[in-house]
């Protein structure tokens, strides 16, 4: 098996922010907040640490205040070291970049830190996708079957609404990538990619190289479609737990699901936790007359009220009267006295007035902006 501490990971914190449009106006699709006190990031990121890979860059295009803030040293990833630890890779990281269409771009600006990583193998992953992953076997997969690329992929079954935001590979039983369609309109089961790719660094240099020299950017058409017969591609199935994050319904499914105790104790689990920034917050308060059934709840959390099959994040309060119900309620937001907000997400810091009612529904959940007051 491949030697870890030679692997370097590359984690996207801007790709597909289009799909989700509502929450990543003002932050990166790697800050979106997750599961009560997560960011998305830490899902890729924990994975390529447990798996034992020391060295991160995070590309990065726009909007990455609050991820800067979130990573920090990387101290809580066990990233803050003298060698290899987190990096942080803004746009213009070379002369004459200009900001990045497409992966291929985005890996040109970050070229430099790559060559000098002097690693053996390269780990690329999104921001979008919530899962649990071990790098270890997909990169010992890569290795043993001597393969230029290795995609990362799972069999669902999709509508054709979810695969238009979707790459689809066709896998041969030799786990061969034979066909890859972007943006696909079909329905039915299929392999979706989690845009999570395995090459050696010296390969990848050399396709950033000629990327520049031709102008390309789109991964996935000019390196995937357009090479499959001249690279030797395989497909990796993932068989475990995962969603990806393509739109504010994907998102409120995947919050949802944490609610369900396999796929939790799946997603965070013990042997393989979840790494995020620690706050120092008192403990969540409870009133004497709230009522509170599955549900997960922060630190912080100042409850009265009724609040039900809901995650509060940090520092959320809910006045007396008021009934929470199959909610995303994220930090900072204060839902008064009386209120009913129901199949909803607010961003932070949203006021929820007196009396008020808020109700969506699972297949379209309403969605307040941060800092509204409703």
């Amino acid at each position: 098996m491949a030697s870890m501490a030679n692997v370097l990971g590359l984690i996207f914190a801007n790709m597909h922010e289009q799909n989700l449009p509502e929450l990543t106006k003002t932050r990166a699709m790697a800050s979106v907040p997750f599961g009560s006190k997560y960011r998305l990031i830490d899902f890729p990121l924990s994975g390529m640490v447990n798996s034992g890979i020391t060295q991160v860059g995070i590309i990065t295009k726009q909007n990455y205040y609050s991820l800067m803030n979130h990573l920090g040293m990387g101290s809580e990833w066990d990233l803050a070291r003298k060698t290899g630890g987190l990096h942080i890779l803004p746009p213009y990281g070379r002369e004459g970049t200009k900001i990045y269409r497409g992966r291929l771009e985005a890996l040109a600006g970050a070229y430099e830190f790559i060559r000098e990583s002097n690693a053996e193998y390269v780990v690329m992953a999104d921001s979008n996708v919530v899962a649990n992953m071990d790098m270890r076997p997909i990169v010992d997969f890569h290795e043993k079957n001597e393969a230029d690329i290795t995609c990362v992929y799972g069999r669902v079954t999709y509508s054709e609404e979810r695969a238009l935001a979707q790459t689809v590979l066709y896998v041969d039983a030799n786990n061969t990538v034979y066909d890859v369609l972007a943006r696909p309109a079909i329905s039915g089961e299929m392999n979706v990619a989690l845009n999570i790719y395995v090459m050696k660094r010296k390969f990848l240099e050399s396709i950033i190289r000629e990327s520049e020299c031709r102008s390309l950017y789109s991964f996935e058409t000019d390196i995937l479609q357009h090479k499959l017969r001249d690279y030797k591609i395989l497909g990796y199935k993932y068989d475990k737990y995962f969603e990806i994050i393509d739109s504010m319904k994907t998102y409120y499914k995947a919050t949802m699901d944490m609610m369900d105790r396999k796929i939790s104790h799946e997603v965070f689990s013990l042997e393989t936790p979840i790494y995020t920034r620690v706050h120092d917050v008192a403990p969540a308060k409870y009133g004497i007359d709230c009522r509170v059934k599955g549900s997960l709840i922060a630190d912080g959390c100042q409850i009265e009220g009724t609040v039900e099959n809901s995650i509060l994040f940090r520092s959320v309060k809910v006045g007396k009267g008021a009934v929470v119900k199959n909610c995303i309620v994220m930090a900072n937001t204060v839902i008064e006295e009386n209120a009913m907000f129901t199949d909803a997400v607010a961003d932070k810091d949203v006021t929820i007035g007196k009396d008020r009612a808020i109700s969506g529904s699972a297949d379209f959940p309403v969605f307040i902006t941060k800092g509204a007051t409703v």
